[in-house]
């Protein structure tokens, strides 16, 4: 019955100590063995996403920068791709830079900075991306870009987005994709748009595909799709709205939605 899969990358493929276990793998091999599309559907830039795809050898376009590009993995073909309009990539940089918050560009899929801070140095090393550093952003803002990203405390990003939804939620797509991420896409730069455009490409309903996320950005994506599952460690909000709670993502929950809906493997 289902045809396409896409799965989130960390805290829902890999587990905390950012692997993918023996047990997925051989899953994921199954499924792709019976004719099912297996994608990663992920925050992550895709010199990063790319990493981990090789990790499970997937050769397929993968789901990158929370959906505002898709992009295959051998030949970097761009299927589907969306950039944060230029005048709220503005808006937001005067922002950040009035409230002395850290942001973060992407340029041409490099990571950029605009200085050597923790928060980078955590995340590049969270990400396996080196990063650059450009202390003027205002030479980078009229470059397209696939994603902005601040990274501050939990409590006061949860502010800082309410302030940002009345500047510019008009025009760009906000969400988290951890507690201390929060990111700034185009409108149609969602997990969910990604996913329709993947069913659409490979020929499948919306019926016919699983979507797998542990976070709110995997919102859209969850809603969207057949099956729509949260890991057993996501986030309330998106239990909430799942159709299948499976395990955790250190109990092989990726693992035990495959041999449950795609492979029919009779339970223990």
């Amino acid at each position: 019955m289902y045809k396409l899969i896409a799965i989130d990358v960390d805290d829902t493929l890999l587990t905390d100590d950012i692997t993918v276990s023996d047990g997925t793998k051989r899953a994921l091999e199954a499924a792709i063995a019976q004719g099912v599309m297996v994608t990663l559907a992920t925050g992550r830039m895709f010199a990063s996403a790319q990493k981990i795809a090789k990790q499970i050898e997937l050769n397929v376009p993968i789901i990158t920068y929370q959906g505002a590009l898709v992009k295959t993995l051998l030949d970097g073909q761009v299927l589907y791709e969306r950039n944060v309009p230029i005048d709220a990539a503005k808006e937001l940089h005067a922002y950040a830079e009035a409230n002395s918050l850290h942001l973060q560009l992407y340029v041409d899929d490099e990571l950029y900075g605009t200085e050597d801070n923790d928060k980078i140095k955590a995340y590049s090393k969270l990400s396996n991306i080196p990063y650059k550093i450009e202390p003027d952003f205002n030479k980078l803002l009229d470059n397209p870009m696939n994603k902005m990203l601040i990274i501050d405390d939990p409590a006061r990003l949860d502010v800082v987005a309410e302030e940002l939804k009345l500047l510019i939620g008009d025009r760009v797509h906000i969400t988290k994709s951890k507690a201390h991420y929060l990111e700034f896409m185009h409108k149609e730069g969602t997990k969910g748009h990604a996913l329709r455009f993947m069913a659409e490409h490979i020929g499948c309903s919306m019926d016919q595909t699983i979507a797998i996320g542990d976070a709110w950005n995997d919102n859209e994506m969850i809603m969207a799709a057949g099956l729509g599952v949260a890991m057993g460690n996501a986030v309330q909000s998106l239990k909430d709205i799942a159709d299948y709670v499976t395990l955790s993502n250190n109990e092989d929950g990726v693992r035990h939605v495959i041999e449950k809906f795609v492979l029919q493997v009779p339970s223990k």
